[in-house]
This record gives structure tokens, C-alpha cells and sequence, in this order.
């Protein structure tokens, strides 16, 4: 008959086991279910439901009013593109916040790989110690017992001999070996305690860091799982919208690209084609009337499948590399940041981690580190949503952008100020992140010792000469309605105000703190005030750089010389296009280290 005590631990196993099985066939049900929506998306995405012919017309009309920018004349029409841009606007929220979800994520896998990595460390000391311990009790014990007889007897607190000088040697070194045993078994103890803390510590970290991991995978497939799904008419509606308005000269570019994407999305809806997943495309398993697409040696093109559009066989990009393009276009307009990785500014290898992180894969911000994210494409191969890298001579990969077809990039662009489409780079080279590399991709030549970022070298900074006379007005004379606002009630002309509000938000991103300004467009009045109280450091009225919208003064650190403040203005206000001019350096005639001029102002 069992003891209550068995019968205790006998139910408890039997609960634990339970528990255990029902865990499991719960992630099983999970499993499942989630099996089951990828196959009902898989069957609703890009695929003509009821009234197959008027869904295709709505595709294709909402398609050229968004990319010919004409409103849609009739009240259903109109419903119909506001409902998709309802939930493009909706659908680009989610995708920045699945971005910030994996940068949670990742930083909460690095805290815990650092914890692990200290308890461990921890362990290992904790168990040399009880090692040597031990080891310390074990040749005490063993010394006593190799001892003589009189020894051991007197160590077991039997009295010694009759001679007193022998007993009394006898029981001061037999009390000594005892206490130092006695010592070594305490240590020992200690240290096999401390070992159990440690070992404690090293399994909760384990199991923090698995928590952290699935949470990054967890991340990535729901957002791979919203890649697959992503309906034809709000990929549209999310290529249409912006992070930001793109430079004047600029939007031509950028808009006839955008065009060319959205007639691409349009016309893959119109003909009923369902863009496959890249696992479908990894595994073979396509959807019906898509193949392999192979190139012009019959050899297979890894990642991309080939159909029928207009009664034309076309390449077909997998649903991620889609998402990842028309989240690309979403981003134009933003503006440039170095090392930014939010909407509030990018650089170049932060828009490739955003865009396809929110397409289901995960990549690091370094250009090294996209580069080995997937397959190198062959010279002539590249397909939409392909990265594509610059490369140079002395510094290696230099520059990354997301390719959307027809020889475009979309980039962020250190020269541009902003995310831009540009032309892609001559020799340039792309990887398919949806293909995963055999092997490590050896990483293009170059030395590695000039410093690159996003295509231009930091010592190679050129900017532009600006003629300061500008829309027939007079120095200080500027209408207050020909400027733009940069805060705090400062105004510029309106290239330099977006210049302005560009590297104000890297300077934030480095300090951490506002770009502290106390000067902008100066009125003649304002100069003539500040000529009658200044008159030593201020120009003559009607001649200063203030007077044309195109200076200001900056506080906080940046009007100190040798500041690290002062110093990182001097390193990167070149990529936004200002500069410090030569007579208010240092060295200068009149040295200002507060001063800054948007351009190389002609005199």
C-alpha cells in the first residue's frame, strides 16, 4: 500500500503530465489554425472573388486615379479608393510598429544573450571553486587518514599519550588539521550552494532568452503571414502614400516610378494572378498558372515565378518582395538619418532593415550584415524587391537600396537629404533576401578604410554654390509668405528649411536633444538692430546671410569650438548641405563657431 507521500507525487505527475500533453495539443491546434488562415488567405490574396470582372475594374480604376492623381468621379469610385487608402494608412501603421516590435525584441535577445553569457560565466567560476573545495576537504581527509595512529586519535578527541611534550605537540597539530578540515568542508559547502544559485540562473536566463527568440520569430511570421495576405487594391493605395513631400526636382522621379509599380500591381490583379509566397516558391509549390521563371539559358531564377499578364509571360514577384516595394514607396519623402531607423528619418541600411522587416524578415542595420541575408543575383537578374548594394574601390560596400524594377532604386539618399528614387548604381549588385545563401557571400572588394555612409563619403562632402538672390527680392526684404517654419518661430527658405529639419532630427538622434537655434531670417529692420547693438560681429544691413533665409545662429554646445557638438556638426552638416564658412572657423577672420550657411553662398 502506498504512503500518502506516494500517492502525493504519483497525483502530481500525473497533473504534470497532463499539463504537458495538453500544452502540446495545444500548439498543435495553434498550429493548425494558423495553417488553415494561411491557406484561406492564400486562397482570398490577389485572386478574383465574386464578380470576378467589376473587382478587376475597381483594381484597375483605383490603379489610374492613384497614379494619375485625378480624383475618381463617381461617389462609389470614390468610396471605394478612400476605403483602400483607409486601410493602407491603417496597414503602413501596423508595418512601422512591427519594425519597432522586432527592435524591441532584438534588444530584449541581446539583454538576455549578455545575462546568459554572466550567469554562465558565473556557473563556471562557482564550480571551479566547489572543485577545489572539494578537493581541499578530500586531501585533508586523506592526510588523516595516512596519519599515525597517536594522530588519528587525538584528531577523534581521544586523549594523547602520557608524555606531555609528545601529547601536547600531538593535540596542537591534530586540533589544526580538524579546524582546517572542518574550514574546507564549510567552503565546500558554500561553494556547492553557490554553485546551485548559479546553475538556477543560468537555466531562468535560458529561458528568458527563449523568450526572447520567439518573440522575434513571432514578430517576423505575423508579419510574413500579413506580406502573404496583402490584398492587390491596398498594396496599391500603400505605394500612393509618402513619409514625407519629396524636393521639387525630385518628384517627377519619384512619382513616374511609383506609377510604374502601381500599373504592375494593376495589371497582376487584373489578369488573376496570385503572387506566390516565397516558401511556395522555395518548396515548388506554386499557385495555379505560375511557374518557375527561368532566365535566357533555361537555367531556373531562384525566388521569382513566371505568368501570364495581357498575353504576355512576365516574371512575377513573390507576395513579401511586393509588400517590401510598395512599403518601400511608402517611405519617400523621409528624411535622412544617420543610423535612423523610424519615420522620423532613415539612412540607407535603415530603409532596407524597415522595409523588410515589415515584410517578414528580419535583417540587421549593417551593410555587412544585409549583404550575407541572402542569395547574390547574377549581373541581369534582379527582380523587384532585390537589394541592391553600391560598391567602392577603397571602402566596399558603400550604399543600399530596395530595387523596384525598370532600372529604379528606392533609397535614402545622404546626398538627397531624403528617400529618393534613383537610377541603379553602375556595376551594382543585388541579393535576394528571400533566398537564403548556400554558403557565407564573400564580401566585395575594397580596403574598408574610407568611410562610406550611404553613398558618400564623409571627406568627400561637396556642397553645392548657391547664388543667395533669389526670387527677385532684396536682402531682408523677403515676403514672410515666400519662407517655411522650422520652430520656435524661426523661418528659411524652403530648401533650406527641409535641409534644416533634416539634420535637426539627426543631430536629435545623436544627443539626444533639440538642435538649439537663436537665429534665422533676419528682416533689413532686424539687421539694422542688430548692426546698432552688434556693430563689431554683424554684417552691414542689407548684406547679411541671415537677409536671404539662408543662415542661422545654433546654441547648445554647437557654438563652442571643439565640442563634441561643434565637432559632429563639422563631420555631417555637409550631407544636409550647410556649412560653416571659412571666415567664421577658428582660423577665420571672424571666427563664429554658432554660424552655419545652408550652401556655399556666393558673395
Amino acid at each position: 500500500m502506498r504512503t500518502p507521500e506516494e500517492v502525493a507525487r504519483a497525483r502530481a505527475r500525473a497533473s504534470s503530465t497532463a499539463a504537458r500533453r495538453a500544452a502540446v495539443q495545444q500548439l498543435r491546434t495553434e498550429r493548425a489554425a494558423r495553417v488553415r488562415a494561411r491557406r484561406r488567405a492564400a486562397l482570398r490574396r490577389w485572386t478574383h472573388r465574386a464578380g470576378a470582372v467589376g473587382a478587376a475594374l475597381v483594381v484597375v480604376l483605383l490603379g489610374a486615379v492613384l497614379v494619375s492623381g485625378v480624383q475618381p468621379e463617381t461617389p462609389a469610385a470614390a468610396s471605394v479608393a478612400l476605403d483602400l487608402t483607409a486601410r493602407a494608412t491603417q496597414l503602413r501603421d501596423q508595418l512601422t510598429a512591427t519594425t519597432t516590435d522586432l527592435q524591441t525584441a532584438r534588444t530584449s535577445v541581446a539583454a538576455a544573450e549578455a545575462d546568459l553569457t554572466a550567469a554562465q560565466d558565473a556557473l563556471d567560476a562557482a564550480q571551479a571553486t566547489l572543485a577545489a573545495a572539494r578537493a581541499t576537504v578530500g586531501t585533508g581527509a586523506d592526510d588523516l587518514y595516512r596519519a599515525g595512529p597517536a594522530d588519528r586519535a587525538v584528531a577523534a578527541g581521544y586523549p594523547a599519550g602520557t608524555d606531555p611534550a609528545v601529547s601536547g605537540s600531538l593535540a596542537v597539530a591534530a586540533e589544526r588539521a580538524r579546524e582546517q578540515l572542518a574550514g574546507a568542508t564549510v567552503t565546500a559547502q558554500s561553494a556547492a550552494r553557490a554553485t546551485d544559485l548559479a546553475a538556477v540562473r543560468v537555466d531562468t536566463a535560458a529561458a528568458v532568452l527563449a523568450d526572447a527568440r520567439a518573440r522575434v520569430v513571432q514578430v517576423t511570421d505575423a508579419a510574413r503571414d500579413r506580406a502573404g495576405a496583402l490584398e492587390p487594391g491596398v498594396a496599391i493605395a500603400l505605394t500612393g502614400l509618402a513619409g514625407g513631400p519629396s524636393a521639387p526636382d525630385q518628384q517627377g522621379v519619384d512619382d513616374a516610378a511609383r506609377a510604374g509599380w502601381q500599373a504592375r500591381l494593376t495589371a497582376i490583379a487584373a489578369a488573376g494572378v496570385t503572387l506566390p509566397t516565397a516558401e511556395q516558391l522555395r518548396t515548388g509549390q506554386l499557385p495555379a498558372g505560375l511557374t518557375p521563371a527561368r532566365d535566357a539559358a533555361g537555367a531556373e531564377v531562384p525566388g521569382v515565378a513566371a505568368g501570364v499578364v495581357g498575353g504576355t509571360v512576365v516574371t512575377i514577384p513573390s507576395a513579401e518582395a511586393a509588400a517590401a516595394v510598395s512599403y518601400a514607396f511608402a517611405q519617400l519623402g523621409t528624411p535622412f538619418v544617420p543610423g535612423g531607423t523610424t519615420p522620423a528619418g532613415v539612412d540607407c541600411t535603415g530603409l532596407a532593415a524597415v522595409v523588410w522587416t515589415a515584410a517578414g524578415t528580419a535583417l540587421g542595420t549593417g551593410l555587412l550584415d544585409q549583404w550575407v541575408a541572402g542569395v547574390v543575383v547574377p549581373p541581369g537578374q534582379l527582380q523587384a524587391g532585390d537589394l541592391v548594394f553600391g560598391v567602392d574601390p577603397l571602402a566596399g560596400l558603400d550604399d543600399v537600396g530596395v530595387y523596384t524594377g525598370d532600372g529604379s532604386v528606392v533609397t535614402a539618399s545622404a546626398q538627397r537629404h531624403q528617400v529618393v528614387v534613383g537610377p541603379l548604381p553602375p556595376g551594382a549588385t543585388g541579393i535576394r533576401v528571400t533566398v537564403p545563401a548556400e554558403s557565407p557571400n564573400a564580401a566585395p572588394p575594397g580596403t574598408g578604410t574610407l568611410p562610406v555612409t550611404c553613398g558618400v563619403p564623409a571627406a568627400q562632402v561637396t556642397v553645392a554654390a548657391v547664388d543667395p538672390a533669389w526670387g527677385g527680392y532684396a536682402n531682408g526684404r523677403v515676403p514672410v509668405s515666400a519662407l517655411c517654419p522650422i520652430g520656435g518661430g524661426h523661418l528659411l527658405r524652403c530648401d533650406a528649411a527641409g535641409a534644416y529639419t533634416a539634420l535637426a532630427q539627426a543631430f536629435q538622434l545623436q544627443f539626444g536633444t533639440p538642435l538649439c537655434i537663436t537665429d534665422s531670417y533676419r528682416s533689413f529692420a532686424a539687421q539694422q538692430d542688430a548692426h546698432a547693438r552688434k556693430p563689431r560681429i554683424t554684417a552691414v544691413p542689407g548684406t547679411s546671410n541671415h537677409g536671404w533665409a539662408l543662415a542661422v545662429d545654433l546654441c547648445g554646445g554647437v557654438n563652442v569650438f571643439g565640442s563634441a557638438q561643434h565637432d559632429w556638426m563639422d563631420t555631417y552638416a555637409g550631407w544636409f548641405g550647410w556649412v560653416h564658412p571659412d571666415w567664421a572657423q577658428r582660423t577665420g577672420e571672424n571666427p563664429e563657431p554658432w554660424h552655419w550657411e545652408f550652401g556655399n553662398l556666393r558673395s
